[in-house]
């Protein structure tokens, strides 16, 4: 269902389909995934992208927007807290699960026992150990997935989060800039620094600047775009016509500019898809339960794992069906075994003590629990 768009307005932090846009990005990740891990290529690509690269930019111009709100709303501390209580904890758990879960169950699947499953490298606990600072760096667990069309790689979705959690610490550090906070100049000016850079890459890679860097590059831009439509909102606020022109607008600048056009292009699809989540309504469960993360995190290794279990001969239709349903039960325990609890009760550590010394039940009711799900889920 479409709303009737107004002339001008504030952005409504508790009135938006985000949570559906982001579980609709991270269905798109597992979509392009399933190609490769089922064997059958590369998927539908979108100017020499698949759909999963571009559902990634998405994630990260929503994220732009939201983590700047969230600097600007809380203090250093608070902001630093809720970051690393939404990254963190279902990060740790998914990291646990396919370590010893998941991995056991595949050697079982695959040579029928666990015959030097817990000593080859690299070990489960190793695994763990390895990749805990959310830098990937070991894919493998042990001699498992040898037998999958894309073998040795347990979750080829988290590698994003270390330079997501990384675009936290810029905004984070950009946050004790007064004029980070008065102009809408310097965000501008960061987001064409940072396109450049990226439009430039051969350049910067002939000096020696390592894989982190490009992949750093080429998604900074986004998450920047997503600041810049932050300051815009904030400043003139959400008009229909601009949101359709720069939906349209983005889509031209992306075929119409090789190499960088989806960067050149994000703060328009910021300001689109942002205006877009206005007036597209989501149902009311989307609507409290964001499990998008959960689905991000738990798509890749649920995927393999039916691998094994001959889920690829129904097609990759049938597999991707098979997968969807199979990752909403996983992220929907994430959210509610992990997720929501931890995000309540960091905001209830929060009102307890911005509610000391003194303070009525209704003065202390004042954090932001209607804009928490999508500040806090970004």
């Amino acid at each position: 269902m479409v709303t009737a768009p107004t002339t001008s307005r504030a952005f409504p932090h508790s009135r938006n389909s985000l949570n559906m846009f982001r579980l609709i990005l991270a269905a798109a990740v597992l979509f392009a995934h399933a190609f490769y891990i089922t064997g059958n290529g590369t998927g539908p690509m979108l100017h020499g992208e698949n759909l999963g690269g571009w559902a990634v930019a998405g994630f990260f111009v929503l994220s732009g927007f939201l983590i700047t709100g969230s600097r600007l709303r809380h203090s250093t501390g608070e902001f630093l807290v809720h970051r690393i209580a939404r990254i963190f904890p279902a990060f740790l758990v998914v990291l646990v699960v396919t370590a010893l879960v998941f991995a056991p169950i595949a050697a079982l699947l695959e040579r029928g026992d666990l015959a030097g499953f817990w000593t080859t490298p690299v070990t489960p606990l190793e695994y763990i150990w390895g990749n805990v600072d959310l830098h990937i760096s070991s894919y493998s667990i042990s001699w498992t997935l040898q037998t999958v069309p894309y073998p040795g790689a347990w979750n080829g979705s988290l590698w994003t989060l270390y330079y997501e959690f990384f675009c936290y610490v810029i905004v984070w550090a950009l946050g004790f800039l007064a004029i980070f906070r008065r102009s809408v100049w310097l965000p501008i000016a960061l987001w064409v620094a940072s396109v450049g850079v990226h439009a430039t890459m051969g350049f910067w890679q002939r000096l020696g600047l390592d894989t982190d860097f490009t992949l750093l590059m080429k998604l900074l831009p986004f998450f920047l775009g997503g600041v810049v439509a932050y300051v815009v909102f904030d400043r003139w606020g959400m008009r229909a016509p601009i949101g359709i022109v720069s939906l349209a607008l983005a889509l031209v600048i992306v075929f119409a500019v090789p190499g960088f056009g989806g960067q050149l292009a994000s703060p328009l699809l910021a300001y689109g898809l942002l205006w877009l989540s206005t007036v597209v309504r989501q149902p009311p469960l989307i609507a409290k339960h964001d499990v998008s993360y959960g689905f991000y995190i738990y798509a890749w290794p649920t995927a393999q794992l039916l691998v094994l279990v001959g889920a690829a001969n129904l097609g990759v239709w049938g597999f991707i069906a098979v997968n969807v349903l199979v990752t909403l039960m996983f992220a929907t325990a994430s959210w509610l075994l992990i997720e929501r609890p931890i995000m309540r009760a960091t905001r209830r550590s929060r009102t307890a003590t911005s509610a000391r010394p003194a303070r009525t039940g209704a003065e202390a009711a004042d954090t932001p629990g209607a804009a928490g799900t999508a500040d806090a889920a970004a």
